[in-house]
């Protein structure tokens, strides 16, 4: 089981209260959040490995030279601050680091890579496992490393954390009309305005599929865009045209990395927590009580 961490944390600190707090009055949603949502996992779905796999960097320098666009209105969001602006507390970068030392404190293994996102971390354990793997992500772009032959599939939350939905090949292809493979395909055509992705003017996501269903694949597609007897119209073959600069890049963005060198690590689940006194001690200064006894209970059964 894979997780991405900081998809699931973000998604917890919406999902809980900001008035879950620290003895000190310190947000700590964020983290209680994630605990019961680990929890839950481990009872439900009793996974033999977990592996945290974490955002050592969130924009890439080597993305956002081949797609300056790439997640740069995030950046922009940061620098709005001024004079004339209301400043809004960040009360969820502050949980980061206790979450990271909770994971540790218990021994379950939490990875990253200089230079790379959760998602290479992602893509790269799952090239390299020999058995099932399930990712557990709000993100979709990891959407296109769901493969029924190697039992990849993903957990998707669609409500807070508690509720997910489990797309294989089949549920991939119902609703967005591509298998796993050609997912990325699909999501660089499309774009992505959350990612800085702009996309091929006009063609949206049924258009994307219906190409991506007729020619194979993004290289079909642009074979077919040279070829005059393709049956491309005259607007796609067009907006194709001009989208070329963007779709000779847009493959090495959008694709997640999956030969990305990692750090040994252990990612059994441990059956009891590698450093009990520093988890104490997180669980003191926290108010992690309830959460981290479930999670406990959960990584005993």
């Amino acid at each position: 089981m894979l997780l991405d961490t900081a998809s699931l944390y973000f998604r917890a600190y919406f999902g809980v209260p900001e008035s879950v707090r620290a003895p000190d009055g310190t947000p700590v949603n964020a983290v209680r959040g994630l605990l019961d949502f680990i929890a839950r996992l481990i009872h439900d779905h009793q996974p033999d490995a977990l592996v945290a796999c974490m955002d050592a960097d969130w924009r890439p320098a080597w993305r956002v030279e081949l797609i300056p666009t790439y997640k740069a209105h995030r950046v922009a969001e940061e620098a709005e601050e001024g004079p004339d602006t209301e400043e809004i507390p960040d009360t969820l970068t502050p949980q980061v680091p206790v979450i990271e030392g909770v994971l540790d404190a218990l021994g379950i293994a939490r990875v990253g890579a200089a230079g790379y996102e959760a998602d290479d971390i992602i893509g790269t354990l799952t090239r390299r496992a020999t058995g099932p793997v399930d990712i557990v992500t709000g993100d979709r772009d990891l959407f296109q490393l769901i493969d029924d032959t190697r039992k990849v599939r993903v957990l998707y939350p669609v409500k807070g954390v508690g509720t997910l939905a489990v797309f294989d090949e089949a549920a991939l292809r119902e609703k967005y009309g591509v298998n796993g493979s050609g997912y990325a395909d699909l999501a660089l055509l499309r774009g992505d305005p959350s990612d800085g992705l702009p996309g091929v003017r006009g063609i949206g996501e049924k258009t994307a599929a219906t190409l991506l269903n007729t020619y194979g694949d993004l290289i079909g597609i642009l074979v077919a865009v040279d070829d005059p007897t393709s049956r491309l119209t005259p607007s796609q073959r067009k907006r194709l045209t001009e989208a070329q600069p963007y779709l000779a890049v847009a493959p090495k963005v959008v694709r997640v990395a999956d030969d990305v060198a990692l750090p040994e690590f252990d990612a059994a689940l441990p059956t009891g927590p590698r450093d009990p006194r520093a988890l104490d001690e997180l669980a003191e200064r926290w108010g992690l009580g309830s959460p981290l006894q479930r999670l406990l209970s959960a990584l005993q059964e």
